[in-house]
């Protein structure tokens, strides 16, 4: 199946990829297939069930939300977020929807939108049924969908098969391990970045590639910038409050003195930027899934650090930094999951960890062995990272996770790059342990909130 960095990279709202953007991308299309079957009209009333991770933390993930949302038309990435929440609580209190804002239809969100907390579907852990009613009760149509990921969908057939829909481009350099991706380098006698490209200007032109790049990475800095401005106690009734606008004044007054020593110094401003993304993450702000909403901090935290405090960083760096994490992301996508629900946030924050290192390494200058090396040391540290949010909401522990990999990304690519390429565990093997690991872990660990720290801290 051929995957488009723009696929993976997008431009959505938080506060989760799978819990968020997926479903209301899903929704938009059970409302789209309503229309073109001209049912549209003919619908009397809807009923949504969330099964699986999607009905055990689809509250504190904003998932009916971004079902309401996608029903009235909506997608993720062109949503106004600041208007979410007052639209939300107008179709609570009147009852009424407006399907692709053109059918009025009555819609009780207390009872026709249900979360499962326990039951969940076989394909998936992120599982959700839509189903549209005539006038008179009968079933006109129903889907089930399942969000597998980073805003990625799949859609059962009529059959309880999953239907996926593959594109089928032939691209000119076709890899599915590291081992692969090495091996072309070497044949084509071409940087990984540069593979890719090759790859990706089957869909765009290479001018159409880079200025899309560099429209992710202004999302990216606008995110960051949004996250420095904005202050308060984040929703959802942790009462968690935002870090990242104190800790800019304090990085920016003339009389702070650094914490441990100045040679750390930049160590605070990559905390700063992680911070400020899934802050904004949390807030239901506009964030960049890279790969997954709740890792959304990592790869914008790494990327400042090479803009800001990498000697010679440029635009160029940037667009090989992205198309090196690219072919990481894929890698994980393909051979194991980033999906929290599948595999615990290793599949998340370890796979964004792993793609940070490796764009980092690819943009200094490393070698394809360097930058497999980095992804792999990256991956290899936050092996069995379990996924065990607080009250189901994206913010403990996940704001502080993404600081802490995005610095856990940045002494991989600097290990790596020290050394010669050579090392002991490859890429490939690491990802197939995190798939193995994640099969094995305990479904409480994986993004349920019935493990972890979400049962071990006390709510008040």
């Amino acid at each position: 199946m051929a995957i488009s960095l723009f696929d993976l990279f997008k431009v959505g709202i938080g506060p989760s990829s799978s819990h968020t953007v997926g479903p209301m991308v899903a929704a938009n299309q059970f409302a789209h297939q309503l229309q073109d079957r001209e049912l549209l009209s003919k619908v009397g009333r809807l009923k949504i069930d969330l099964y699986g991770s999607l009905g055990a933390t689809g509250k504190g993930h904003g998932t009916g939300t971004a079902v309401l949302m996608g029903l009235e038309g909506e997608l993720p990435d062109v949503i106004d977020p600041s208007r979410v929440n007052e639209r939300v609580d107008q179709i609570t209190a009147s009852s009424q929807l407006n399907l692709l804002s053109k059918q009025p239809i009555t819609v009780d969100v207390a009872t026709d939108l249900i979360y499962h907390r326990v039951d969940r579907l076989d394909f998936h852990a992120n599982g959700m049924v839509l189903v549209a009613f005539d006038a008179v009760g009968q079933v006109i149509h129903q889907a089930t969908f399942y969000s597998v990921g980073g805003g990625f969908i799949v859609q059962e057939d009529e059959h309880g098969n999953v239907a996926l829909v593959e594109d089928a481009t032939e691209l000119p350099h076709v890899f599915h391990s590291a081992e692969d991706l090495i091996r072309l380098c070497h044949e084509q006698d071409k940087s990984i970045a540069q593979i890719m490209m090759e790859n990706e200007t089957h869909w765009r032109t290479e001018e159409e590639v880079r200025q899309g790049i560099l429209s992710i990475w202004s999302v990216m800095k606008n995110c960051v910038q949004q996250g420095i401005r904005n202050e308060g106690i984040l929703p959802g009734g942790l009462k968690v409050k935002r870090r990242a606008a104190s800790l800019y004044r304090d990085l920016t007054s003339k009389t702070r003195m650094d914490m441990i020593t100045p040679s750390l110094g930049a160590m605070d401003w990559v905390n700063l930027y992680a911070l400020a993304v899934n802050e904004e993450n949390a807030g239901g702000g506009r964030v960049v899934t890279a790969p997954t909403n709740g890792a959304a901090g990592i790869i914008p935290a790494v990327l400042h650090y090479y803009w800001e405090f990498c000697p010679r960083s440029s635009e160029e760096g940037v667009i090989t930094f992205f198309l090196t994490a690219a072919a990481i992301g894929f890698l994980f996508k393909e051979n194991a999951s980033i999906s929290g629900a599948e595999v615990g946030c290793q599949g998340e924050v370890g796979s964004a960890c792993a793609m940070a290192a490796a764009g980092l390494a690819a943009a200094t200058g490393g070698s394809p062995e360097q930058i497999e090396n980095a992804a792999e040391i990256g991956m290899e540290h936050n092996l069995g990272l379990t996924c065990d949010p607080i009250g189901g909401l994206v913010q403990v522990p996940c704001i502080e996770r993404n600081a802490m990999a995005s610095m856990k990304a940045i002494n991989s690519a600097s290990m790596a790059l020290r050394g010669d390429g050579t090392h002991y565990v490859s890429l490939d093997k690491v990802i197939r342990t995190m798939r193995d690991t994640g099969r094995d872990m305990n479904d409480k660990y994986k993004e349920t909130s019935r493990g972890g720290l979400a049962v071990n801290v006390i709510e008040c």
